[in-house]
């Protein structure tokens, strides 16, 4: 059983770690799964390592909506602009992180053009929305990041 539980710790902790930049998927949430599951494990955490593992992850996974849509709304885009952004993104998840970012950008570009803004708008709401979606990976990379070093070294320490 704990050979099972560890190796589904590994595949949530992984998973949130490569969560953080594909949309739709949550990194951190994952990534604390896993640590649940080899919390269970070594059976040293607190509720409070919990608390605040879960509250992070909440916290965070709630950012990660908020954000971009703020910053998109802040530098003046539209919903049109908004949604081209978002179809940008998932088209560019097949071009690498570049394409992920180049097709927010211009998403949210073709998308405000469509909604009647002018190219100078449409650029700078585009770029608004780039710049939130990146903050919120940085975010998210960060948690998981050190979700997943807390993982490997209490893995590695309690299995040496």
């Amino acid at each position: 059983m704990d050979f099972l539980l560890i190796l589904l710790g590994i595949i949530l902790i992984v998973s949130g770690v490569v969560g953080c930049f594909i949309p739709g998927l949550p990194g951190p949430p994952l990534s604390f799964g896993g640590l649940i599951c080899l919390g269970i494990v070594i059976g040293s955490y607190t509720w409070e390592f919990y608390l605040l593992w879960g509250s992070v992850s909440i916290i965070v996974l709630v950012l990660d909506y908020f954000i971009p849509v703020w910053f998109a709304k802040k530098f003046g885009a539209t919903r049109t602009g908004i949604f081209g952004g978002i179809l940008g993104m998932l088209v560019g998840l097949f071009f690498t992180p570049i394409g992920m970012i180049l097709g927010l950008i211009l998403g949210s570009i073709l998308g405000d053009m469509i909604a009647g803004k002018d190219f100078d708008k449409a650029i700078k709401s585009g770029l608004g929305g780039a710049i939130g979606t990146l903050m919120t990976v940085g975010v998210k990379l960060i948690a998981s990041g050190w979700m997943f070093w807390i993982f490997v070294t209490d893995a590695f320490s309690f299995y040496s």
